[in-house]
């Protein structure tokens, strides 16, 4: 991108937005009551170390309620700030694409049908999708926003071992290419501050993803939460783990939007679990705060997304 004085200084996610719907839209974080190969025996058991589910689903998205409750107990709880505006469902919890295409179909359909939504947001493994569902999917991109947003996490296969992730980041690098050109969103997921990964390594990984064929890039500082292995490790042996102040992770996300694609879409910048569940880092601070403070930053720097990004032929 080429920064123009008075616009944001990097591609921010409701610009995208505006780009494709001519109102305003709203995620509706869904549990479709799937669960993850890494966390039933197929691929591993206990999931990675970092997650916990239930530390950021919110209260109306529960799966013992059905899809389209959720929906309509969703729909209430944002219409009290926002009036008039449409829906995305977005598929949140576990591995949304982890099932047969029938239980699929049924569960992402059954969003489709309600009247206040329009389209799908999927949260998914990178190893758990095939060519019979982005088919599918494809299909549904005809008549509906799509997106498939996958979480990569590191682009270090080391690290990813260590968090127990189950898959490598070639097989993150397959999916992302697989899923392109058929119409659907490609968005991706990085955490920054996994134990043993250095500045140079996460700065490396957030370039090597932004080079791929996604829309929209998700980013957040690394959360020690209850109920993880991540926080048994981090209670046992703190020295492990470096975890960001404000500032070390405001200039480190300075240098990635410099250094990434210029085009794409940053639809986060960092994750504040609930203070039930939070651990470390306590910063305190909500999204919207944290973006008011990078505003400041780049704008301080003078510099913008993609400034230092070498291009590839």
């Amino acid at each position: 991108m080429k920064f123009e004085p008075g616009k944001k200084r990097y591609n921010d996610y409701p610009t995208f937005f505006k780009t494709l719907f001519q109102e305003r839209v709203q995620k509706l974080s869904i549990d479709g009551g799937f669960t993850c190969p890494n966390r039933d025996g197929s691929k591993g058991v206990g999931g990675c170390s970092f997650c916990n589910n239930e530390s950021f689903n919110p209260d109306y998205c529960r799966a013992v309620r059905g899809i389209t409750e959720q929906i309509e107990e969703g729909i209430r709880f944002f219409a009290r700030k926002y009036k008039g505006q449409r829906y995305l469902a977005y598929f949140q919890a576990y591995s949304n694409t982890y099932a047969s295409l029938d239980v699929l179909k049924l569960r992402y359909e059954e969003a489709l049908a309600h009247p206040m939504i329009s389209g799908l947001v999927i949260g998914t493994r990178p190893d758990v999708v095939s060519e019979e569902i982005l088919d599918y999917l494809e299909k549904l991109a005809q008549r509906y926003y799509v997106c498939v947003e996958y979480g990569v996490e590191s682009a270090n296969d080391t690290i990813l071992r260590q968090v127990n992730r189950g898959h490598d980041f070639s097989v993150a690098e397959q999916a992302i290419r697989a899923t392109a050109g058929r119409g659907i969103t490609i968005g991706a997921h990085l955490i920054f501050g996994l134990p043993g990964e250095s500045c140079e390594s996460m700065l490396e990984g957030a370039i090597r993803l932004s080079e791929l064929p996604i829309q929209v890039l998700k980013l957040h500082q690394l959360q020690i939460v209850k109920g993880t292995r991540l926080a048994e490790q981090y209670l046992e042996n703190p020295a492990l783990f470096h975890l960001y102040t404000l500032d070390e992770y405001l200039d480190f996300v300075v240098e990635v939007i410099e250094r990434i694609r210029p085009d794409v879409y940053l639809e986060r910048f960092v994750n504040q679990s609930p203070p039930e569940y939070l651990i470390a880092p306590q910063w305190g601070i909500k999204n919207f705060e944290f973006t008011a403070k990078l505003d400041k930053r780049l704008e301080e720097m003078d510099t913008w997304q993609g400034k230092r990004h070498e291009f590839k032929i």
